[in-house]
């Protein structure tokens, strides 16, 4: 019989960006999550990355009135990575994880994702929107096919089989995700958090079914075509430019 190892304190980190007509159907779905029994500390981190609509103000008054959860503010709108840094400078769970805010991805798949971290040796759980299980309905079939081909770039070059690279729902453990010394700004931090994760340790990645409904760019999408460019760029870059010291420190933990 597999012995867990439950998650007992968990930051959750959203990097928000002129969400204003989906962001309290978000923080209503945040504390509607039925959370495990074993996690005492719960914290929300909401990091607004210079919104110009009525999200500050939205997020301001939820923290007032929800101690949960804490407000951080960007200036300037520069991008995921740069809010997800800002995030972990605050964050002080165990476990971390990455909630996008615009309703993609929901967040009723956390307590699956929390259970297999727990399995023993674990150290990151990427979400995936293409493994069997789940209907996921698709606006753009082009996007598709690009994530399939990073995911299979990806997987190529590091030789693990990954099915969804670009999945916003990543959850790490906290001494994993802060020895990746974090560099990208915008959406290729998806890439870098997956590739120098999975060249620490090759076994200690498992990837879980979540739920996914696809927004366009009409409806408010943040992703660009020239981000797509810079993701495939920073594939490769991550898979051959050598680990931070930091990881590499990391990684003799499991050589000895």
């Amino acid at each position: 019989m597999v012995k867990l190892e439950p998650i007992s304190s968990l930051s959750l980190i959203v990097p928000v960006y002129n969400e204003a007509e989906r962001v309290q159907a978000l923080l209503e779905a945040l504390i509607s999550v039925r959370w495990p029994a074993e996690l005492t500390h719960l914290e929300f981190i909401l990091v607004d990355d210079g919104s110009t609509d009525d999200t500050p103000a939205i997020l301001k008054a939820w923290c007032q009135k929800h101690t949960q959860f804490h407000y951080l503010c960007q200036e300037t709108n520069r991008g995921k990575g740069a809010a997800i840094h800002r995030g972990l400078s605050i964050a002080v769970g165990d476990a971390i994880g990455i909630q996008d805010a615009d309703m993609e991805l929901l967040p009723s798949d956390w307590p699956a994702m929390l259970l297999a971290l727990a399995l023993p040796g674990m150290g990151m759980v990427n979400g995936s929107r293409y493994l069997p299980g789940l209907y996921r309905p698709l606006h753009s079939y082009r996007r598709y096919i690009a994530n399939k081909v990073f995911s299979w770039l990806t997987s190529l070059l590091i030789d693990i089989r990954i099915t969804d690279m670009a999945c916003g729902h990543k959850l790490l453990r906290r001494d994993l995700i802060l020895s990746l010394d974090l560099r990208e700004e915008r959406f290729a931090v998806e890439s870098e958090i997956l590739i120098k994760s999975a060249r620490i340790r090759r076994n200690h990645i498992v990837e879980i079914p979540v739920h996914y409904f696809a927004r366009h760019q009409g409806e408010g999408k943040k992703f660009r075509t020239m981000d797509g460019v810079g993701i495939l760029l920073k594939i490769i870059r991550y898979s051959f430019a050598p680990l931070p010291p930091s990881a590499l420190k990391y990684q003799q933990r499991f050589q000895l």
